[in-house]
């Protein structure tokens, strides 16, 4: 008796093999696009540069960027210093936006009373202008830390509060029905279901409040500092030092853009099923 073994159809072997290239083709495509900012950034650079050349504009008017990391560096212990006190701002009041905002977002997002008691002030809180408001800070607090990083807070909490509610809210109620009639516990529900659904939501919100973080800490240093990139910023500005300028902005646009990707490396480790669709 002789054993006869399944061959599998030439449809099927060529359809793996196409579906195999375009994965390979898409995975190069993404390696490539990776490379696309830094050539961007590089761009911008030489722009910057010969426009100035080209033009001949003054310096302190608009220096050259080999001018600006030149001051960069001559100046970086007092940069570095003052970049360490908006660094303090605005990571913790990012860091305290998140353990304020998720939760509650979830508290407004699964209670009817929440969403009637909460809601409507955090509304008509978040429609008073931040920058009219921050004078009292100072008034209340003072000149130090907690006025900049109180300004943080509530120029950051709106956006992830909203997109908190948002996630948590997505979830389609038949979904629940069923996982109930399964007899999943609502931590079970909530771990396994709720909480990934609401996730790329809630990174949007974090994205939103990460790219503000930084404007309000500086804005916070503007009304009212005597130390941190807003203030040297300040003096800069009132002093006509261009290049200085264009030193402390640099130093904010990296410290955004370094938020930023934080916030998207964090995404990346925790919503796995993310990646395997963009495969």
């Amino acid at each position: 008796m002789s054993l006869s073994t399944t061959q599998p159809r030439p449809e099927a072997v060529e359809g793996t093999a196409a579906r195999v290239a375009a994965a390979r083709r898409r995975r190069i495509r993404r390696r490539i696009w990776t490379f696309v900012p830094i050539v961007t950034f590089v761009g911008i650079l030489a722009f910057w540069a010969i426009v100035v050349k080209a033009f001949k504009i003054p310096a302190y008017l608009l220096p050259t960027p080999w001018a600006v990391f030149h001051r960069i560096g001559t100046d970086w212990p007092n940069l570095w210093d003052n970049t360490k006190i908006t660094l303090d701002e605005v990571l913790l009041g990012f860091a305290i936006t998140i353990v304020i905002a998720i939760p509650l977002g979830l508290l407004v997002a699964r209670s009817l009373a929440a969403r009637q008691i909460i809601y409507p002030p955090v509304m008509l809180l978040q429609l008073v202008p931040k920058v009219a408001v921050a004078p009292l800070f100072v008034v209340w607090l003072g000149l130090g830390f907690s006025s900049k990083l109180l300004l943080t807070i509530l120029m950051t909490f709106f956006p992830l509060l909203i997109s908190s509610i948002s996630g948590f809210s997505i979830l389609d109620e038949r979904l629940l029905y069923l996982t109930s009639s399964m007899g999943a516990s609502g931590w079970q529900t909530f771990r396994y279901l709720r909480f990934p659904a609401a996730l790329p939501v809630i990174f949007s919100g974090l994205k939103t409040s990460a790219t503000i973080a930084a404007t309000a800490a500086i804005v916070a240093e503007f009304v009212g500092s005597n130390s941190g990139l807003g203030y040297l910023l300040l003096q800069a500005t009132n002093t006509l030092d261009a290049t200085g300028v264009f030193a402390v902005l640099v130093l904010l646009t990296v410290i955004g853009v370094a938020l930023n990707y934080l916030v998207e490396f964090v995404e990346f480790l925790l919503t796995p099923w993310q990646r395997a669709k963009n495969d």
